[in-house]
């Protein structure tokens, strides 16, 4: 199979670079490897550019790049697009790839291609983006674009494609500026994938946690309250005080001791943290007394504050405190997306105080604890761990001690791990935990991350064995990342049938009439004795519709009431998990579901 492009000193190269710069490489074929797809979905970006402009001469174009989940375009036209005309764009791009142009590329001096698109002022705002005195331009047939690559020889090569999603999009990601049409696509190397793929999002689709939440009553947003501020409804916040609480209880068995820092710090702090030179943007300030404040968009601060509070000697060392933090992120409109992309959410925030020989045992205690908790949740998981950047600060020693301790935890608990050479913060590598849900997709969830900037920044000390001032290594860690997102993940991934120990509800108890209400709250009452949440549905409606209204909320077990329970004390149950139906009298049912919520411990 014949060379799409050519990998060159880590670069990827179309042919028609390569060949302008006189460099060979490793030939990379039009397959589902990461740098083909790429490759593929870049011209496929362009292919798609190429038949709105034809649909729609009207159209400009701002910028079109790969992302994660395939590819897409922002552009302006004074037509209507809807969803419904993605298929005829479709039909066109198809038409476009028989013909199968060839890829040409160009490049013209920043002052010509400025007067060549002067009336194009989305193609303006793109050079006013690029550094460089020249720019380059691809063309297929009578369409052409400003792009660095790369690209395919040939349009023909593309066959298997989809577009998937239309939004809005401010130009430059920036909520002041105009409002651009956005498409997004997808595309394979073969027929095969594209198929799954879509499979794939047919299933994401009905997993939707914000479609479920609403079913489910987990959650909701109201505009009168303000784009990305949940509000958790009582079904929401019970799941989300199980999970707390199965956290608190793990967090004590290792050691942490749970800590508070205010919600607002002064900004003084801020700016000693670096958070306000470098993160300003991302933060809310307010003003109390003529003094700036900044409100938290992290804990690590607080958590300082809490250290800061008693002298310690290497005697107390490891120091862990942990805090269900709630911060707050300036995030784009745009960008807020349910649960996963919020303003206000919570972290399951920890601070690690050690020594630098105290890394690797306490980053294989972490990693240990990432195990458990993914493995209570079916979850695959993989770790990433990224190394020293090229421009980094502390000692050099320490950044050696503290990778290799990152490595050596990986290799003590036998897991998969990959390494991202000079992906590390300025201050100190990390490891950042990916998950894959039921249907396949991957999300990035917590992080470990090491850091000697902070210590130095506050500067932290403990005394060490002779009296000496040692500055502590500070460890940040998050294993669900924001009880928000994981939720959000958890959701999707259980398609909302939640097993017993983290489902919202339990149980729900249906009487059959409004005699037999009084069994059904003292059920009620002694299922919350043994920790089990349970609802009753006991509104005017008939049986039937009450046990539908009830599965419809997914809760794993409904128990139905009715003369004979009473009399006999048993439960007629109708078990949502095992599709089957069975009673037991009172004492088996109260053990059955104290043992189902209590089979995990994290």
């Amino acid at each position: 199979m014949s060379a799409i492009a050519i990998k060159y000193n880590d670069e990827i190269v179309d042919l028609v670079t390569a060949e302008e710069r006189g460099i060979s490489g490793e030939d990379i074929i039009l397959d589902n490897s990461p740098e083909s797809l790429d490759v593929l979905r870049h011209s496929t970006a362009h292919l798609m550019a190429q038949a709105i402009k034809s649909l729609y001469p009207d159209a400009k174009f701002y910028v079109g790049p790969t992302v994660k989940e395939g590819f897409y375009y922002d552009f302006k036209t004074e037509s209507e697009i809807g969803s419904g005309d993605l298929k005829k764009i479709e039909k066109q791009m198809l038409s476009f790839a028989k013909k199968k142009y060839k890829i040409e590329k160009y490049s013209i001096s920043m002052d010509e291609a400025k007067e060549k698109f002067k009336d194009d002022h989305l193609k303006l705002a793109v050079m006013d983006r690029i550094p460089d005195d020249t720019v380059s331009i691809y063309k297929q047939g009578e369409f052409e674009d400003l792009c660095r690559g790369p690209h395919l020889p040939s349009i023909g090569l593309i066959r298997y494609f989809k577009l998937t999603k239309l939004a809005g999009a401010y130009l430059g990601g920036d909520s002041k500026n105009e409002v651009l049409t956005r498409i997004y696509g997808i595309a394979f190397a073969d027929k095969e994938s594209l198929k799954a793929h879509m499979e794939m999002l047919a299933e994401a689709e009905k997993r939707d946690h914000r479609k479920i939440g609403n079913e489910m009553k987990l959650f909701t947003f109201r505009e009168e309250v303000g784009a990305g501020f949940p509000i958790w409804l009582p079904a929401g916040g019970r799941l989300r005080a199980r999970l707390e609480s199965l956290l608190f209880k793990a967090h004590r068995k290792r050691g942490y001791q749970p800590v508070r820092g205010p919600e607002m710090l002064k900004s003084e702090l801020w700016k000693t943290s670096g958070h306000y030179q470098n993160y300003g943007e991302n933060m809310y300030f307010t003003t109390i007394d003529d003094v700036e404040f900044g409100v938290k968009p992290m804990n690590c601060v607080g958590h300082i504050k809490v250290y800061e509070d008693e002298l310690h000697s290497y005697r107390d060392l490891p120091i862990k405190y942990f805090e269900y933090g709630v911060v707050h992120r300036h995030e784009f409109t745009g960008a807020l997306h349910g649960l996963f992309r919020v303003r206000e959410f919570t972290q399951d925030d920890a601070h690690i105080f050690c020594t630098v020989d105290q890394i690797e045992e306490q980053i294989i205690e972490v990693v240990d604890f990432v195990d458990k908790l993914m493995t209570a949740f079916d979850f695959k998981y993989k770790m990433m761990i990224s190394t020293k950047p090229e421009k980094a600060v502390g000692d050099a020693q320490i950044w050696e001690k503290s990778e290799a301790a990152l490595i050596n935890a990986m290799k003590a608990n036998n897991l998969d791990y990959e390494i991202d050479e000079g992906g590390g913060a300025f201050y100190g590598p990390k490891i950042d935990i990916k998950i894959l849900d039921a249907i396949g997709r991957e999300w990035q969830c917590g992080t470990i991350q090491l850091d000697n900037n902070l210590p130095a920044r506050f500067e932290l000390e403990y005394n060490g064995e002779d009296n000496e001032k040692i500055q502590p290594v500070m460890i940040h860690r998050a294993i669900l990342g924001s009880f928000e997102r994981f939720i959000g993940i958890l959701t999707e991934h259980y398609a909302g049938e939640f097993p017993m120990f983290i489902a919202p509800t339990q149980v729900a108890i249906v009487p059959v009439a409004e005699v037999h209400k009084d069994y059904a709250k003292l059920l009620s009452d002694k299922l919350i004795d043994i920790n089990a949440d349970s609802e009753i549905y006991a509104k005017n409606d008939s049986l039937n519709k009450r046990i539908r209204i009830a599965e419809k909320t997914r809760v794993p077990m409904i128990v139905v009431i009715g003369d004979e329970e009473i009399e006999n004390k048993t439960v007629a149950i109708r078990d949502r998990r095992t599709r089957e139906q069975y009673t037991l009298s009172e004492e088996e049912f109260l053990v059955l579901i104290q043992t189902k919520i209590n089979e995990v411990n994290f």
